[in-house]
């Protein structure tokens, strides 16, 4: 968190210290609101745990989708198979690999098109030790 809140125990404004977490540049935090925000969009993902469902989704997407109150963004979200999206409209990574599995696709392939990046330049980074600390460590500061 940054140095420019100094917190009392007792006296943590949590909605000030929550709102710390959107100044992390490049970082999705899973809060509770998202939480809320992405109950139905977790639980449609979650129902493609079952063989029948995921036959249903992929025969109709669009058909399928409808059949849960989500958001029109959440839906468009999934039907672009935009994770960064899904994931600002309350999508929990964990829960959203059944959408990439139903896919045919691995975790690093999400992981690398969240990036802008190949499966491979993403798996390479990886091995090579990840992403360096160095850099840009706050929106709103610049630094």
């Amino acid at each position: 968190m940054s140095d420019s809140i100094s917190y009392t125990p007792g006296e943590i404004d949590i909605h000030q210290y929550l709102a710390e977490f959107d100044d992390i540049p490049g970082t999705r935090v899973f809060t509770a609101q998202r939480a809320r925000k992405g109950y139905h969009l977790n639980q449609f993902a979650m129902s493609l745990m079952k063989a029948e469902n995921r036959e249903r989704f992929k025969a109709d997407e669009r058909a399928y989708l409808d059949e849960w109150p989500m958001s029109e963004a959440a839906k468009q979200a999934v039907l672009a198979r935009d994770y960064n999206a899904m994931i600002d409209e309350g999508g929990n990574i964990y829960f959203l690999s059944k959408l990439f599995s139903t896919d045919g696709k691995s975790f690093q392939f999400a992981a690398g098109s969240m990036t802008g990046m190949t499966q491979e330049d993403y798996a390479q980074m990886m091995i090579n030790g990840g992403r360096s600390p160095q850099g840009q460590r706050s929106i709103k500061g610049g630094y």
